[in-house]
């Protein structure tokens, strides 16, 4: 009896020494949030036998390393041999040739003698390959359960890339902001600003780890916006959406413009009307002109949101009007709503979306809470459509 007692204290001690790693590598990986796109974050930690971290890692600027390799490189740059040393893997390592060769094969080349993986990769491409290819070669392989954790923390923190492998569409995420009665506009059209500094920069924060921001005609005729990273510090600008059903996007707004870091970006403009002449002016400048009608005569957003998938946007990221946003509401195409409230009353103007009107009250959007908290004087609230995120919890 005295035996499984001390085995069973030894067993907890090596898996809290193992979350513990993990978890490190879970902070690693949120360190590539904003550089990383269109590839998933990941973070790496390796480890000696007596539980010694020699290198970490998380993955790079899209065609730059791997967080594997960052961490080999890591190690190896500070003289620690990595043979028989234990991976720390937030993904599954891949095992196909993208922008760069597998990473398994790095971690077998470099000896390692077990990885430690989070969560299988969603990819087709990869999903269980790596896993398979790295014990084939003789490396020990352990998979956390997927009910996990950190299994989910590691899923959670890759939603937009799981959400584009499973469904073939960007996670979308509506941001608004707006006083404590739902306005996000006077009626003189007034909106900047409701909120304060510290909510506008956490906006900025989250517009930074999207691969794409989305916007409507009507807010680039009325506010000229830039709609770039400016408040915070980011390793890439996510490329820009307009959805301009006759292609009105005026030749001098300031989306055609260099963003505040000088880093370039994709402009894509949606039209459901054909303007030759209009589109040539708009490709003259830099945009990409994407022609997807609906029947209704406006942009087909359910292709358009297919489309972005094509073009490896992971997560998408709506600033946009009231009429937009009900539109994707509507349409049951949100999945999350970012909303900043401001402790303040502004009574009549304009709402946070314009769907309905709805003739009971089991016809409205069921949201579930998914977090709350205080950023500076305001109220940030994330929502999720109810269901919406289930993809990350399917098997």
């Amino acid at each position: 009896m005295a035996h499984w007692v001390m085995g069973s204290f030894h067993f907890k001690v090596i898996c809290k020494t193992m979350h513990q790693f993990m978890d490190t590598a879970l902070t690693s990986a949120g360190e590539a949030t904003g550089l990383s796109e269109p590839n998933p974050r990941v973070g790496c930690v390796l480890t000696t036998a007596n539980g010694e971290t020699i290198g970490m890692g998380h993955t790079q600027q899209a065609g730059g390393p791997h967080a594997e390799v960052m961490a080999l490189r890591a190690a190896q740059g500070a003289g620690a041999d990595v043979r028989g040393a234990t991976a720390y893997v937030t993904l599954e390592p891949c095992s196909h040739h993208g922008r760069t060769p597998p990473c398994c094969d790095a971690l077998v080349a470099a000896g390692v003698g077990r990885v430690v993986i989070a969560v299988l990769d969603p990819n087709p491409l990869v999903s269980g390959r790596g896993a398979e290819r790295l014990r084939a070669a003789g490396v020990v392989v352990d998979v956390l359960p997927s009910d996990s954790a950190q299994a989910r923390a590691a899923r959670e923190l890759n939603i937009g890339f799981f959400s584009r492998m499973i469904r073939q569409t960007p996670w979308v995420r509506m941001k608004m902001a707006a006083s404590l009665d739902g306005v996000t506009a006077l009626n003189n059209g007034v909106s900047q600003w409701i909120t304060g500094e510290a909510a506008r920069a956490d906006g900025h924060a989250w517009r930074a780890r999207a691969g794409a921001v989305l916007t409507g005609i009507g807010t680039v005729l009325e506010d000229d916006p830039m709609l770039d990273v400016r408040l915070v510090a980011t390793g890439r600008q996510p490329h820009l959406v307009v959805v301009d059903s006759r292609l009105e996007t005026p030749l001098h707004a300031r989306l055609f413009g260099t963003p505040a870091n000088g880093q370039a970006r994709q402009v894509w403009i949606y039209c459901a009307e054909s303007n030759p002449s209009k589109q040539a002016a708009l490709e003259a400048l830099g945009a990409q002109v994407v022609h997807l009608p609906s029947p209704s005569g406006k942009v087909d957003l359910r292709a358009l949101l297919l489309d972005l998938a094509r073009r490896e946007v992971n997560e998408l990221h709506l600033e946009a009007g009231h009429k937009l946003n009900g539109s994707f509401l509507r349409e049951g195409l949100m999945d999350e709503c970012l909303v900043y409230l401001a402790p303040k009353l502004l009574g009549q103007g304009a709402g946070l979306s314009n769907f309905g009107p709805l003739t009971a009250l089991q016809d409205g959007v069921s949201l579930r809470f998914h977090a709350v908290d205080r950023v500076g004087d305001d109220l940030r609230i994330v929502v999720r459509m109810e269901g919406r995120d289930g993809f990350l919890h399917a098997g």
